[in-house]
């Protein structure tokens, strides 16, 4: 059975009338007859029943036009629903990001696209998560594009930078470094480290400063958002170096410079390599590359 005969079907129920059925359909009378009949023979009943010049649908017709309807119904609004998705007036976007770009970033770039006039009809689902996840769901399209750190090893993926964030550490408001406004590696070494956990990009990016000053982290804990982390420095539970964003204003923590030449790090915007994109997503990201520093 396939969907023209799902037509034909409906078509029949409501015209009542083989030959005006055809004629509204654009078919000859024979193939319709003998596309009814394929389907009842199909579905082991009869659904249709002569009533003089016209037929009628059977119990078991009235039955399978509920069920035919629906079904017709869902598709079309599949088909709408494709329809919009690929327009270029309109559209969606799947968007994932690190939490540290969630408070003003990606805000800030949703906005800023969405005031052009032509992109008013595009709508957004946004998400956090880690980089590993973000990458992982991205490749199976859960998301049509994510801002991360760099992944290694990643043949699928294209990263193509867009900013660098500050990196600063944050110390309880009363800690004995609470009084310096920059610190080095060697400053905080001797106090436990809240950190990110390993799946975060931004670990690798803080034991490669531990690594390049040759000194052994104490890691006290590890998170996978900035939040947490500082919520567990305002609690006097350690130091954590974490992306310099606003959020970090909402805990009793103090925010001081890190004193080396790495204290950034590069975001990415990631997408999977010759995988369709609909005008909408590759809107919003020429958008985003035209419109960030590289």
């Amino acid at each position: 059975m396939n969907l023209n005969q799902l037509h034909y079907f409906k078509t029949l129920a409501e015209l009542e009338h083989y030959t005006k059925a055809a004629e509204q359909l654009g078919i000859s009378q024979p193939t319709l007859s003998h596309s009814i009949a394929a389907m009842e023979k199909e579905l082991g009943a009869e659904l249709f029943e002569k009533q003089g010049r016209n037929v009628a649908l059977t119990k078991y017709g009235r039955i399978y036009m509920f069920y035919v309807e629906n079904a017709l119904t869902q598709l079309e609004l599949g088909k709408n629903q494709i329809e919009r998705l690929i327009s270029v007036g309109s559209g969606h976007v799947g968007l994932a990001y690190m939490t540290s770009v969630g408070t003003s970033f990606v805000p800030s770039m949703i906005a800023d696209f969405l005031n052009h006039p032509q992109n008013k009809n595009i709508s957004f689902s946004c998400y956090e998560g880690s980089t590993k996840d973000l990458i992982y769901n991205l490749k199976r399209e859960k998301y049509d594009l994510v801002f991360c750190s760099m992944m290694e090893n990643e043949s699928e993926v294209e990263f193509i930078p867009v900013f660098e964030q500050g990196l600063v550490v944050i110390v309880p408001e009363e800690h004995a470094l609470a009084n310096r406004d920059k610190v080095t590696i060697q400053d905080i070494c001797p106090y436990p480290l809240i950190c990110y956990t390993k799946e975060s990009g931004m670990r690798r990016i803080i034991d490669d400063l531990y690594n390049k000053a040759q000194i052994m982290p104490n890691i006290l804990c590890q998170f996978e958002d900035v939040n947490s982390m500082a919520g567990l420095v305002a609690a006097n539970q350690g130091i954590a170096i974490v992306t310099d964003n606003p959020s970090i204003q909402n805990y009793r923590v103090k925010k001081l410079e890190l004193d080396t030449v790495y204290s950034k790090r590069m975001v990415y915007l990631a997408f999977v390599l010759n995988r369709y994109l609909p005008p909408a997503v590759e809107k919003f990201k020429d958008f985003i590359i035209a419109n960030t520093r590289k």
